[in-house]
């Protein structure tokens, strides 16, 4: 069984087998309260850019344990006014970004559903989100509220990423209109950007074999694939015009009509088959 997946609020990267490691704050928190992880059990410490920690603990501040040397982040004496949680490091690993990396343009949809979207494919392996209010986006961005709601989004990647024991987690990046989705398709060239469509004349499955240099897993330059799903009330036609002429290529992902909730999940499905991140 894999291991609990914990987040660091300082550097790890530089830490190594048999350093001494101290969990603060939130994580430590979680791990001592509603884990109750206690000396001699084993969890997996990781800073959201690659790098992953596994270490044994040795002390808690509600379970002293063996270990009474102060560590980083704990007093001396192994006493403090909040949570932590001391470890040995066992090994220490870095994972490389995967390529192509792949991002999610996820509508804003009511009913949570774009929330769904963003928690399943965080689970999948999306590298970033975008979030995007189309024109028949039901659920908006209010300004008076667009910091919390964003915080909401972030809050259900970081809940993905930990259960799906990531070390390497996907990016939130701003929020963008049909406008500015539109120049972003333009401008980033480097970029292949799939629009899911019900009227597509092409599947993703046909595009992704017709651009076999284009999913090649061996290359190493920075490309990057981005999938766009529209709203409940489908992408709008003037939408769809306005991104196909900046650069997008409209694809079918099969007969049925998916919901925004789950339509970007089965794109990122087949995109990590066939381009080799599964392998």
């Amino acid at each position: 069984m894999s291991l609990p997946v914990f987040r660091a609020e300082d550097p790890i990267d530089e830490l190594r087998e048999g350093d001494t490691y101290t969990l603060t704050g939130p994580e430590a928190r979680h791990a001592v309260t509603v884990r109750r992880l206690s000396v001699d059990e084993a969890l997996d410490v990781v800073d959201g850019q690659g790098t992953r920690v596994t270490g044994t603990v040795t002390a808690t501040n509600k379970e002293p344990g063996r270990d009474t040397a102060g560590g980083p982040g704990a007093p001396s004496g192994g006493s403090s006014g909040g949570d932590w949680v001391r470890l040995t490091v066992t090994a220490v690993e870095a994972q490389p970004a995967r390529r192509p990396s792949l991002v999610l343009v996820q509508a804003l949809a009511k009913g949570d559903r774009d929330l769904q979207a963003v928690e399943t494919c965080t689970e999948l392996g999306v590298d970033a989100v975008i979030p995007w209010q189309a024109d028949r986006s039901v659920a908006r961005f209010r300004p008076d509220r667009m910091h919390k709601q964003l915080d909401k989004w972030r809050s259900t990647v970081v809940a993905a990423a930990k259960q799906s024991r990531r070390s390497r987690w996907p990016i939130v990046q701003d929020p963008v209109n049909s406008a500015a989705l539109e120049a972003r398709i333009r401008d980033e060239g480097q970029t292949r950007w799939w629009i899911l469509h019900e009227a597509a004349e092409q599947t993703l499955a046909q595009a992704l074999a017709e651009n076999a240099a284009v999913v090649d897993p061996h290359r190493t330059d920075p490309h990057v694939f981005a999938v766009v799903v529209g709203p409940e009330g489908g992408i709008s036609e003037v939408e769809l015009d306005r991104f196909v002429r900046a650069g997008a290529q409209p694809v079918l992902l099969g007969p049925e009509v998916l919901r925004s909730s789950t339509a970007g999940a089965a794109a990122v499905v087949m995109l990590n088959q066939a381009t080799g991140r599964w392998s």
